[in-house]
Formats: C-alpha cells, sequence, structure tokens
C-alpha cells in the first residue's frame, strides 16, 4: 500500500511555486531541476493542478501561481488532483471473481466497509494537513542565507 509519487512531486511543486513567488518565474524547466523529473512529468502534474484550481499558469512564458491561500489547499486536494480514482485505488483486492470458493465469492463483500473506513479515515487526515502546515515545516528546515560582510 503506496500513495503515489505523483503526490509528492505535486507538493514539492507547491512548495517550489510559493517559495519562489516574487523572486522567479515557476516554469516546469525550472520545476524539472528542483524535483529531478522529467519536464513532461511536471507539466503533467501542473496541468492536473491548474485543473483542480489549485494554481494558474501563465500561457507561452510560463509562470505558475498558487490560486488560493496555502492554508485552503489540503494536502487531500492535492492528492485527488493527481490521483483520479483518489484512495478508493489505494487498497487494492485481489482478482478471485468465478471460484467455486465461498470466501473468493464473498471477500469484495466483506472488504468493502472496513476498505471505505480506511479510506475515509486516510481522507479526514490528509483533509487536516494544510500546504500552509507544510510550508512551515519546510520553513523551520531551511538554512538562512550567509549574513553578508
Amino acid at each position: 500500500m503506496q500513495i503515489s509519487m505523483k503526490c509528492s512531486v505535486a507538493v514539492h511543486c507547491l512548495l517550489f511555486i510559493w517559495e519562489a513567488r516574487g523572486k522567479a518565474r515557476v516554469t516546469s524547466t525550472l520545476l524539472a531541476q528542483s524535483t529531478g523529473c522529467n519536464p513532461v512529468v511536471i507539466r503533467n502534474t501542473l496541468s492536473a493542478l491548474k485543473k483542480a484550481g489549485l494554481i494558474t499558469v501563465h500561457r507561452g512564458q510560463g509562470g505558475a501561481e498558487l490560486c488560493r491561500e496555502p492554508a485552503q489547499i489540503t494536502l487531500h486536494e492535492i492528492y485527488a488532483a493527481l490521483e483520479p480514482k483518489g484512495l478508493s485505488s489505494l487498497i487494492g483486492i485481489h482478482s478471485c471473481e468465478g471460484r467455486a470458493c465461498p470466501v473468493a465469492q464473498n471477500i469484495r463483500r466483506v472488504l468493502r466497509r472496513p476498505y471505505r473506513q480506511i479510506e475515509e479515515a486516510i481522507a479526514a487526515a490528509m483533509d487536516d494537513i494544510t500546504l500552509a502546515s507544510m510550508i512551515e515545516d519546510l520553513e523551520a528546515g531551511l538554512t538562512p542565507p550567509p549574513a553578508s560582510e
């Protein structure tokens, strides 16, 4: 069970966009350098974030910006923007339909409720985490630039 790396790349991009505001025009090339991902992956990530209403991207010259304040963007929204199936794809059920075994015939029904509870608990936890809280964590670990003499 693993949350897709697409989510961490998206968070990385959003944190970078926030930190670069007013300092640099954030392009897919710049984000690719920061994340180590292919620029095509970054463009797809930015497209999904834009479609979800989390960022705007200026056409032509580039330059991504947040659409809302970081405190209004949750980790769950970020994840949902990148994973269209959402948390329902987080926990899979093996394929065993058509078998004569009564357990195999009923396993999907038996697991439906507990898996839904897990998905709801994860969604609730992700809703409690905002981009603002992740920015705070990032900035707490940043080393200040050396003082000029």
